[in-house]
């Protein structure tokens, strides 16, 4: 069993497992059923990602000398890690 932070809300779990299952019935017309393991194993996976991509932004706060986590932390975060390159669209800077 995956064991992660308890909530009151939703478990052991940090995110919702209810709204992880809709996200996954809706990203496909074929996705039909959902076995009940797979939203905890989604959410899991989720999580991980989440932290590891929070400790980089983090690092790079720390960097710049700051204590608060920026956009362009996150981005910074996402352009030095070859794993994150599905993210770079996403946290592209937005020219000011």
């Amino acid at each position: 069993m995956l064991v992660g932070g308890v909530s009151g809300r939703t478990g052991p779990h940090s995110l919702p497992l209810a709204r992880i299952k809709r996200i996954m019935k809706r990203s496909s017309d074929d996705v039909r059923m959902i076995s009940a393991e797979a939203p905890v194993v989604f959410s899991k996976a989720c999580e991980h990602l989440i932290g590891v991509l929070v400790r980089r932004a983090w690092a790079a706060a720390l960097r710049r000398k700051r204590r608060t986590l920026l956009k362009e932390d996150v981005a910074a975060a996402v352009a030095n890690t070859d794993v994150f390159d599905f993210l770079v669209q996403v946290v592209q800077q937005q020219p000011k």
